[in-house]
């Protein structure tokens, strides 16, 4: 981002720096994470946590939750629950993807691939699957501190039993159910070869299904805890479930973005990797409907081609400009947000309301 727009939501990053150090707090001195056993699980479940992800949904739990009118401090335990449910899902993800870096760094299959290899002294192979078995496992308790960690708002603070009940029962079921259906569908997506079969909507609720299911979640259950809301009946919840959902997809696009046209050092993650994979993202999803053949036969070249070189990278990424999708895709973002933002009309005004504007525009103009 430029300077101007840094200044333009310096508001917003002091008030998500707040919250993310009061989430992360909680989540350090969690007497749950001192638990993890042996060594290797409890560092690889901290792996993510210790690398300043940027904590977006929790936040935006807790913003939301003080825009009803409610305590943020009930909701601390909620929004720490919701950015380790997050982070299990990113462990597990970049298996699946087979990532090597995330925020800079090592994923944490690789990382703990390289300490099998080191420490237990395992051949390649043996070291590769080390590193996968560790991801799962880690993955496997974040998850399940996850849910532990939504029980601290009934013994910290009282909040009713049945409201943890419920926002953990969704989790567990909705939001679980809809997170898993949108990553197989991204892998299903990915093998297939041509488009034909695809439409943009099949892409767009993918999208929604693997990010924007979580996003709506979080806004949900802020809305919830602020208004005590044990049934999940509120109109308020409604809206701010539906304005976060929305927001949760565009965010997802900007990712999508980002992969093609950010700057690794910014974004932790190399340019090109979701090509290399051959992730049908929306952009590569319009590239591909509206190239002639000769760009398309070069699309192809790179699209799934684990080895595809820089200049591959370089020239499939000029298509992506030529045709148009960079652009198509910005704007179908920009208007997802403006869309979400009327949602936010039944929102009482406040400097809580404010601030999730401002967040919703960053999403679409953030540059990591």
């Amino acid at each position: 981002m430029t300077v101007t727009s840094n200044a333009r939501y310096a508001q917003l990053f002091e008030a998500l720096a707040q919250r993310r150090q009061r989430v992360y707090d909680y989540l350090f001195n969690h007497s749950y994470g001192q638990r993890l056993r042996p060594a290797h699980i409890q560092e690889a479940a901290f792996h993510y946590l210790r690398l300043s992800g940027k904590s977006l949904r929790p936040a935006v739990l807790m913003l939301c939750c003080a825009a009803v009118g409610g305590d943020e401090a009930h909701a601390v335990p909620a929004a720490a629950g919701v950015e380790l449910y997050h982070t299990w899902t990113l462990v597990h993800d970049d298996i699946i993807d087979r990532d090597q870096t995330r925020r800079g760094a090592p994923t944490v299959h690789v990382a703990f691939a390289e300490r099998g290899a080191a420490e237990f002294g395992f051949n390649s192979e043996e070291a590769a699957h080390y590193g996968r078995v560790i991801g799962i496992l880690a993955g496997d308790v974040q998850q399940s501190w996850s849910y532990m960690l939504f029980h601290d708002m009934y013994t910290r603070y009282g909040v009713e039993p049945a409201l943890v009940l419920s926002l953990i029962a969704e989790l567990a079921t909705n939001v679980q159910l809809t997170l898993v259906e949108g990553e197989t569908l991204d892998v299903q997506f990915a093998a297939r070869r041509d488009t034909i079969h695809l439409s943009e909507n099949d892409v767009l609720e993918m999208l929604r299904k693997k990010t924007g299911v979580l996003y709506a979640y979080a806004g949900r259950a802020g809305a919830r805890i602020g208004l005590g809301d044990v049934v999940g009946e509120h109109p308020l919840v409604a809206k701010i479930e539906q304005f976060c959902g929305q927001c949760g997809t565009a965010f997802q696009l900007r990712d999508d973005l980002l992969g093609v046209i950010g700057d690794s050092a910014k974004t932790g993650k190399p340019v090109g990797a979701d090509l290399r994979e051959g992730k049908k993202t929306l952009i590569v999803f319009h590239a591909l409907r509206h190239a002639n053949d000769a760009q398309r036969q070069t699309l192809m070249q790179v699209i799934g081609n684990a080895n595809a070189t820089p200049e591959q990278i370089e020239r499939a990424t000029r298509i992506l400009h030529d045709l148009g999708s960079i652009a198509y895709t910005q704007a179908l973002a920009e208007s997802m947000v403006r869309s979400a933002l009327s949602a936010l009309d039944d929102v009482p005004p406040s400097p809580y309301r404010d601030l999730l504007q401002q967040w919703a525009e960053y999403l679409i103009d953030r540059s990591v």
